[in-house]
């Protein structure tokens, strides 16, 4: 009987990981695709196609904790799916701090500041504004 609810339990824990995967995975490749595209179009020393990413990647989260908050919806596996999952693919803290030590070793003290700076309190604005959007509906 207690290999049945081990098995249970393995099974929730694979479906989990198989959720986490799949929006990891097309959540870098949504990364991927609006930071080709922003350096296409946007040359310039600031690091405007991570803090784009960064930003819009914590409005998202918002927008589902503000779902979840208010209706409790979406299901615990979209959460897994599109928070864990999605969200964690998509957005970069790492590759933040990576960018502002190389700004910071190109000399370039004002831009790192600006992108530590913005990318903290804009980030923080957009999860608010994405709970709050949901709050208002």
């Amino acid at each position: 009987m207690m290999s049945g609810w081990l098995t249970f339990g393995i099974s929730i824990e694979m479906n989990n990981i198989f959720l986490i995967a799949i929006g990891g995975a097309l959540g870098s490749i949504s990364r991927y695709g609006c930071q080709k595209w922003m350096y296409h179009h946007y040359l310039h020393p600031f690091p405007f196609a991570t803090f784009v990413v960064n930003v819009t990647g914590s409005l998202l989260i918002g927008l589902l904790f503000g779902l979840i908050e208010k209706n409790n919806f979406p299901s615990p596996e979209w959460r897994i799916l599109l928070i864990t999952g999605f969200c964690g693919g998509y957005t970069t803290f790492s590759t933040f701090s990576f960018e502002t030590l190389s700004l910071l070793r190109e000399g370039q003290y004002v831009y790192a500041s600006l992108y530590v700076l913005l990318s903290v309190l804009i980030g923080l604005l957009a999860v608010w504004a994405g709970v709050f959007i949901i709050k208002v509906l």
